[in-house]
């Protein structure tokens, strides 16, 4: 008779803990026995998962960012470690957060437990050192993007290709109109989205810009709307006072209803990662945006190997959305982006057409069953 499976779980942020209580719950299903526990946040453990340590203690981006969360992530750290070994999971599944899992890896192969590391590192974009690590330690790789299963079938390391998770949509989408009513929208206005992201620093650097670009855009055609979708577990105050500060009019924050009311705007401004590739499903004409702490950027500009930024570009394969980062980040320039899709139709058919290839190119709905049936796949002979 099998005994029951151990795996540890491991996020360390908002969006792998959206991953991770997706995971968990698909685990569960297969294998209703399975003790789950690790680090994450409210979804993981809503999902079943006991909580060792908490995602929201170690969220952390960029380089320098990191230094006022260095105890946290110590702490994290350790208890991650002390679990590896006293707890002898039979799996320990790290999910994104590279540079903190990443120094977690050889422990848990010295401690006879075997690595199902899900969201790839991005090291086929900066530190491609890393590979020599995942190779020796990780004995598969759980890839969002195809383009992630041919980067690891050449450097030799097993990867399954499972799909983005954004194709998975478990919530039914109210009807147009009336996510229109319940935004604040005027039917029949052109919206113009914003979308600045959802860490505060983000939030902090991006929305002064789109809330400027939103200024000039009004000033020069007096029809346009702007909705700034309010993303989970940000502090709405950190973007209505914003607003409020702007004298911009037509302003609307609104909560929920992300992706789906993406589909009604004529045009966007979204900040580069996840919300993109839900940009690009809802099939939204947009521009993408980022900006980051200088250090941060310049370190990362000496390292990163890639020619796009933004993920619809990079899963395209070429630039389908233009892209402006850092310096090239102003007011001026995104204004100048969204009021050439305004003012012209062929152009966002064109980039709509571009959009509809990439979701093609993002697999099909039932990324987390995939998911957990390759971890599971992984378990020792005790455990089946």
């Amino acid at each position: 008779m099998s005994r029951a499976p151990r795996i540890l779980l491991s996020a360390g942020e908002a969006s792998g803990d959206r991953l991770g209580a997706g995971l968990a719950l698909a685990l569960r299903a297969l294998r209703p026995d399975a003790e789950l526990f690790g680090m994450g946040g409210e979804r993981m453990a809503a999902a079943g998962v006991r909580l060792l340590a908490r995602s929201s203690d170690v969220a952390v981006v960029g380089i320098t960012e990191v230094l006022g969360r260095l105890p946290a992530l110590l702490r994290a750290r350790r208890a991650l470690a002390l679990a590896l070994e006293a707890e002898q999971p039979d799996l320990f599944v790290p999910i994104d957060f590279p540079d903190f899992h990443l120094r977690l890896v050889p422990r848990a192969a010295r401690a006879g437990t075997r690595v199902v590391y899900f969201v790839s590192p991005q090291i086929w974009a900066w530190r491609r050192g890393r590979i020599r690590a995942i190779r020796r330690h990780v004995a598969r790789m759980l890839v969002l993007f195809p383009f992630e299963a041919a980067f690891y079938e050449a450097a030799g390391v097993p990867v399954t290709f499972v799909g983005h998770p954004v194709v998975d949509d478990p919530t039914a989408a109210a009807p147009l109109e009336e996510l229109t009513r319940r935004a604040g929208l005027e039917p029949g206005r052109p919206t113009v989205a914003l979308l600045p992201g959802s860490r505060p620093s983000e939030v902090g650097r991006l929305l002064p810009v789109l809330l400027g670009a939103a200024s000039i855009l009004a000033a020069r055609r007096p029809a346009p709307q702007f909705l700034v979708p309010l993303a989970p577990g940000l502090e709405p105050t950190l973007v209505t006072a914003r607003i409020a500060g702007s004298g911009v009019e037509r302003v609307h924050a609104h909560a929920g209803d992300f992706p789906a009311i993406l589909a009604g705007c004529v045009a966007g401004a979204v900040t580069s990662g996840t919300a993109s590739l839900e940009a690009a499903l809802a099939g939204l004409p947009m521009v993408v945006v980022y900006r980051m702490a200088p250090l941060s950027y310049a370190v990362g500009r000496l390292l990163v190997r890639v020619e796009h930024v933004a993920l619809p570009n990079l899963v395209a394969g070429g630039r389908v959305v233009p892209e402006l980062i850092q310096g090239q980040c102003t007011a001026r320039s995104v204004a100048a982006r969204l009021a050439e899709l305004l003012d012209r139709p062929d152009l966002r058919d064109r980039v709509r057409a571009d959009l509809a290839r990439v979701r093609a190119r993002l697999g099909h709905p039932g990324v987390f069953a995939r998911a957990a049936r390759a971890v599971l796949a992984e378990l020792p002979a005790a455990t089946c």
